[in-house]
């Protein structure tokens, strides 16, 4: 039974009005093969993370050298400036210090021109979740960029 039948165990299992998927990351969101615009794969991405994470190990190391947030320990004003780092970074440039260096950029899916501030801060959550951005679509989507309808690019 073919899931464009609409029946079977494959059509109910992947929910009402789920379009087949494209035969290339991005095809169904009119994103190209390759090259700019082109999906960006897992591993670049987790690379940028990596990236975002030691930017905010360093930052949170001079807050707390400078005694800015008392008795916290450095992991936890870490994960403030990551989360604060990324959602802001997002909003006003479109990627987040990791994501520049490694040549990508959040892009909203639905026609509009910018990420808003709700939507960056809905995926700074999500991301900081951890589980959401761990499953991903046949677009190479996690969850939190389905919720927020963005999609991570190249540059």
């Amino acid at each position: 039974m073919s899931r464009a039948s609409g029946s079977g165990l494959g059509s109910w299992l992947s929910g009402p009005g789920t379009p087949e998927p494209g035969t290339y990351p991005g095809e169904r969101l009119g994103l190209p093969r390759s090259g700019p615009g082109s999906i960006a794969r897992f591993g670049r991405r987790i690379a940028a993370l990596c990236v975002d994470w030691l930017v905010a190990l360093g930052l949170a190391a001079l807050i707390t050298t400078l005694g800015l947030f008392g008795s916290l320990a450095l992991q936890s004003v870490q994960l403030v400036v990551w989360f604060v780092l990324g959602v802001v970074s997002v909003r006003l440039f479109g990627f987040s210090p990791g994501q520049l260096a490694l040549g990508l950029k959040v892009v909203s899916v639905d026609g509009r021109g910018y990420v808003g501030a709700g939507r960056a801060l809905a995926r700074g959550v999500l991301i900081l979740l951890v589980i959401p951005a761990l499953f991903t679509d046949s677009d190479l989507r996690g969850l939190h960029d389905l919720a927020t309808k963005t999609a991570v690019v190249k540059r």
